[in-house]
């Protein structure tokens, strides 16, 4: 038998992360930049992290709630629960990711966060390629 219950803290918990990511990343850049750290100028980390970030800014532009919110609901309302009960865990990943506002405040905030991520990759730009070796 399928644990929707379990499914949906999975689903959160893979949220959360995502989010994590998202927000974590872009101070890790902005102190990266200062303190020279060569990891953060990696094209496949900037380009994920710019990645995910635009998906979110498009889904609020396009008024669309995000896949993981509503698989998380429907796991929940599989498991004969509703859309906002979970495990003490999940509660708490939840909680510390939604708070209530209007649409436009999510949209606004969504959107200037991505305008900075942009923004890092003018002044903070990823490597591209390696610089040419000195012993050759």
């Amino acid at each position: 038998m399928i644990d929707f219950s379990f499914l949906a803290d999975v689903t959160v918990t893979i949220h959360f992360a995502y989010v994590a990511f998202v927000v974590l990343g872009l101070p890790l850049i902005l102190v990266g930049g200062l303190c020279r750290w060569q990891w953060i100028r990696n094209p496949w980390f900037r380009g994920l992290h710019l990645a995910m970030i635009l998906i979110v800014v498009l889904e609020a532009w396009a008024g669309i709630t995000c896949p993981l919110t509503t698989l998380e609901n429907d796991f929940r309302l599989a498991a004969g629960g509703n859309s906002n009960e979970g495990s003490f865990i999940a509660a708490w990943l939840h909680d510390l990711m939604f708070f209530h506002a209007p649409p436009w405040v999510f949209t606004f905030a969504y959107s200037l966060f991505g305008a900075v991520v942009i923004a890092t990759l003018v002044f903070i730009p990823p490597r591209l390629r390696k610089a040419p070796s000195a012993n050759h």
